[in-house]
C-alpha cells in the first residue's frame, strides 16, 4: 500500500471547493496529502474549507482565475511561499455552456476554451517548472467522455476537452525525461448538485444515461477517490500520457436495444 501512500506531498487542485473537485481533493486528503485548493468564489472557497478541515484535512484555499496568466502565476509563487512545492497539480476547473454551434457566439465559444484548456495549460507551464527543477511530479487534467465523443449543444465544451488529451498526451512526451507523469481522468456522468435536477425516475436524461450505462447508474462523486490517487502517487510513475475514463462503461459499449434485458 506504500504505492499509494500521498503523506508528505501536496496536491493543488483548482476548482477544488466543489462536485467532482471536492471528491478527487477528498481522496488525495485521505491518502495523505495535504490539499491547496483554488476558486473564484469565496462564499465557496469557505464552506469547502470548512468541510476539508472537519474532516481532519490539511487544506488552504487561494482565490485568482487560472485564465489569467499574471494571476496564476503570482498565487503559484506565493503557494509554493506559503506551503512548499507543489508535488500534484489537478487541472480540474473548468466550465460549460450549452448552445447550438449554429447559435454559439464566439465569444462564448472562447471563454469555454480559455477555461478549459487555456486554463491547464498556463497551470501545468508555471507548476512544471519547478517540478522539472525537482525531477519529480504528478499532473492530472481532468478531461471529459466529450474529448473522445460528441454531443448536441456542447461544441465548445468537446473542443477543449479533446484539445486538453492531445495535450496531456504532448506534455507527457515533453516532461516524461524530467520524471513528470502527465496523465488524465475522463470522468462520465455523475450525481452532482448540477444534475440533480434530472435524476429523478421519468425525466428522459436519467433514464437514457441509466440505459446507456453498463453499470445502469450515475457515478458518485467518491468513485473518481481511486482514480486520482493512483495517478497521484507512486503506483503510476511509469504511466504516461493516458486518459482514465472513469464511466461505468459507456466508451466500451454501442449500447443495446431498449428492449434488450
Amino acid at each position: 500500500m506504500n504505492l499509494f501512500d500521498l503523506k508528505g506531498k501536496r496536491a493543488l487542485i483548482t476548482g477544488g471547493t466543489h462536485g467532482l473537485g471536492l471528491a478527487m481533493a477528498e481522496g488525495l486528503a485521505s491518502a495523505g496529502a495535504e490539499l491547496i485548493i483554488t476558486g473564484t468564489t469565496p462564499s465557496k472557497m469557505e464552506e469547502a474549507l470548512v468541510y476539508y478541515k472537519s474532516r481532519g484535512y490539511k487544506a488552504s484555499g487561494y482565490l485568482f482565475d487560472v485564465t489569467d496568466e499574471k494571476a496564476a502565476e503570482e498565487n503559484v509563487a506565493l503557494i509554493t511561499k506559503e506551503q512548499g512545492d507543489i508535488n500534484i497539480l489537478v487541472n480540474n476547473a473548468g466550465i460549460i455552456k450549452r448552445e447550438p454551434a449554429i447559435t454559439m457566439a464566439v465569444s462564448e465559444f472562447r471563454q469555454v476554451i480559455d477555461v478549459d484548456l487555456v486554463g491547464p495549460f498556463i497551470m501545468s507551464q508555471l507548476v512544471a517548472k519547478q517540478m522539472i527543477d525537482r525531477k519529480e511530479g504528478k499532473i492530472i487534467n481532468i478531461c471529459s467522455m466529450m474529448s473522445e465523443l460528441g454531443r448536441n449543444t456542447v461544441s465548445a465544451y468537446a473542443a477543449a476537452k479533446g484539445g486538453l488529451k492531445m495535450l496531456t498526451k504532448n506534455l507527457a512526451t515533453e516532461w516524461a525525461k524530467h520524471n513528470i507523469q502527465v496523465n488524465g481522468i475522463g470522468p462520465g456522468y455523475f450525481a452532482t448538485s448540477q444534475t440533480e435536477p434530472i435524476r429523478v425516475d421519468g425525466h428522459p436524461f436519467n433514464e437514457f444515461i441509466i440505459s446507456r450505462t453498463p453499470a445502469a447508474r450515475w457515478g458518485n462523486p467518491e468513485d473518481l477517490a481511486g482514480a486520482a490517487i493512483f495517478l497521484a502517487s507512486k503506483a503510476s510513475d511509469f504511466v504516461n500520457g493516458q486518459i482514465l475514463y472513469v464511466d461505468g462503461g459507456i466508451l466500451a459499449t454501442i449500447g443495446k436495444p431498449s428492449n434488450e434485458v
